[in-house]
């Protein structure tokens, strides 16, 4: 039996990709290439969207780019369509375990795979609840509320036979792994993701940023980092910074780019909002997140909150909608979350927390994220608890065909026994 003591060959396998700076999958990508290589005797294979077919073979890391088309409106992501040159690598490199990041499409090429390899452990990641986030929320604004739950109900049963396929599954906290228990899904770990506390830091703050931007130096800034598109429900964030009063003198960064870019850059013509666009190097990000006040975010269905663990992490305290994650990642000593969707209130958060003890929560968010989040607890989590119980359902598996430990040539041959 193969256990993660092992040198193993591990596969990260990424149908959306944005290849520099934000995005909780990139970002995770690149903290486990760090961590597998500096920490373990482990060989890495990644695959991931890219201009052109490419294969990198350096040392114990494999990168692999499948050539694909950019997503609409989010220029900065590509989305894998090729399953064919997908199968093939993975058919040349035959990983040990292959850990699917996206819902979409690929899971069932992992799955395809470990049909014919089946001592193939499968991992999924549920990074984002997509029966609520992409189709119900969608759904019940075109088509109202009875539609949209008759379309998550329908979508969740595709969730259902999608991962009951894997070896395990993790979610990014003990909310979630209730969501799936209701998809029927029982083999469910929990792995919470960490937060780079030196680069993401106070000391980065630069009191040059607002002039920089060209917003007025007095009176709080507030800063969003994300993608701006309806599915973090970015527009809200404009109707917040109108409700707000005048007297204030607030600032607004949104910092990213995504399909509501433009229509919010017209919507807030004359106001004293900033939109930077994507900024793919991470010290920078760093460097206007420390530079800001307060941090706002009006995502509803957030399964983790990447980017809200960096904005506490420089010292920043939280306004957002007392949703998803947010309730978890945001208790009231370290911000304010108001009811969903009620953008007065989000503004009157904002005043509250700008008056009161700002610089106190911020010191404390800090504290909370860098003492109880950290890359490292990440990884080891997913290597000595998440991958054992998938290579031990492996075993299992091959131990009921009847095989027996095999490698190479042996591999061969008894995949295709049992293909046939």
């Amino acid at each position: 039996m193969r256990t993660a003591t092992e040198r193993l060959l591990i596969c990260d396998l990424t149908q959306s990709y944005a290849p520099h700076g934000g995005g909780g999958i990139g970002i995770y990508l690149r903290q486990k290439r760090e961590h597998i290589l500096e920490q373990t005797g482990h060989r890495l294979l990644q695959i991931v969207p890219g201009p052109e077919d490419r294969v990198i073979e350096q040392g114990r890391h494999i990168w692999v780019e499948i050539g694909a088309d950019h997503v609409r409106g989010s220029p900065n992501y590509r989305f894998i369509l090729r399953t064919s040159a997908v199968r093939r690598v993975l058919e040349q490199y035959r990983p040990d375990v292959i850990e699917s990041q996206c819902p979409w499409i690929l899971p069932w090429t992992a799955i395809g795979h470990r049909r014919a390899f089946p001592d193939t452990a499968l991992v999924a990641g549920y990074h984002t609840d997509f029966p609520n986030t992409h189709v119900y929320r969608v759904g019940s604004q075109l088509f109202g509320d009875f539609v949209g739950r008759g379309l998550r109900q329908l979508v969740a049963g595709y969730a259902h036979i999608t991962y009951r396929e894997f070896d395990r599954v993790y979610a990014l906290d003990q909310a979630m792994v209730d969501v799936l228990e209701g998809y029927r899904l029982s083999h469910v770990d929990v792995l919470s993701l960490g937060v780079d506390g030196q680069t993401f830091h106070p000391a980065r703050r630069d009191p040059g940023l607002r002039r920089e931007l060209g917003l007025p130096e007095t009176g709080p800034l507030l800063i969003y980092a994300g993608r701006i598109d309806n599915e973090k429900r970015a527009d809200r964030l404009i109707t917040m910074f109108r409700a707000l009063p005048a007297s204030l003198r607030a600032s607004l960064v949104m910092l990213g780019d995504g399909k509501l870019r433009e229509t919010l850059m017209e919507a807030a013509q004359g106001l004293p909002v900033a939109f930077p666009g994507y900024v793919g190097d991470r010290g920078e990000i760093a460097r206007m997140l420390a530079s800001a006040d307060i941090y706002v975010s009006c995502m509803a269905d957030e399964t983790f909150g990447l980017s809200v663990l960096e904005a506490q992490a420089s010292g920043l305290p939280v306004v957002g909608f007392a949703s998803g994650a947010m309730v978890q990642r945001v208790p009231p000593a370290l911000g304010k979350l108001v009811t969903l969707d009620d953008t007065a209130a989000m503004a009157q958060a904002v005043v509250d927390v700008w008056q009161g003890d700002r610089a106190g929560m911020g010191q404390r968010a800090r504290e909370h994220v860098t003492t109880r989040f950290s890359w490292k607890q990440t990884f080891e989590t997913l290597l000595g608890e998440v991958y054992p119980r998938a290579l031990a359902k492996s075993a299992a598996r091959m131990a009921a065909l009847g095989s027996v430990r095999w490698r190479g040539d042996d591999r061969t041959c008894a995949a295709r026994q049992y293909r046939t």
